[in-house]
């Protein structure tokens, strides 16, 4: 697996602290407030799952499953609510967690979407952010780390659902996403 990447552009550990330090001013900017965190599945699983312990208030979590990627590396652009929320979020502070911010179009749908349902507040915290490739106007209020326009898998990042369990995040090479089946 590893003779697949191109290259590593954040370690475990510079993962682990940049997920304290958003878990820090999270826990700052929530307090007193009704939080409720939003995973975005799947690519965002293991994020949340570090980013929660690192978040010192009551919270609930839930999750939804939107895809408009399948198995390609462009987004189509027609996003797909394949799992919804099992919980209502009328009057709770939202915050959308995200493994990666692309064309920001599958975000910008889920905000409108989720704004509709009565939330007191929406905010996305997003462990990369991808601004060179950016079609709709979606900022991250939390930003782990922002990356060129590579295609990156690990940390629950994939490629044909392949990579999530890397540590660290890497570039694929090309030739293994450009493999025509």
């Amino acid at each position: 697996m590893h003779q697949d990447m191109k290259e590593v552009l954040f370690t475990k550990e510079q993962i682990h602290n940049k997920v304290k330090e958003l878990g820090k001013k999270i826990t700052e900017d929530y307090k007193d407030k009704d939080l409720m965190l939003i995973c975005i599945l799947k690519g965002s699983f293991i994020f949340m799952s570090d980013l929660c312990k690192e978040i010192d208030l009551p919270l609930t979590l839930d999750f939804m499953a939107v895809s408009s990627y399948g198995n390609s590396t462009q987004s189509s652009g027609v996003v797909r609510i394949i799992k919804d929320l099992e919980e209502n979020i009328e009057g709770k502070h939202i915050l959308i967690i995200e493994d990666i911010i692309d064309t920001g179009l599958t975000l910008s749908y889920l905000i409108n979407n989720l704004k509709s349902r009565g939330s007191k507040s929406i905010k996305i915290c997003t462990l990369l952010d991808k601004p060179e490739r950016r079609k709709s106007q979606v900022k991250p209020d939390y930003l782990g780390f922002t990356i060129p326009d590579k295609f990156v898998v690990g940390y629950g990042l994939d490629y044909a659902e392949k990579y999530r369990n890397l540590p660290f995040i890497s570039v694929l090479k090309e030739d293994i996403y450009k493999k025509t089946p």
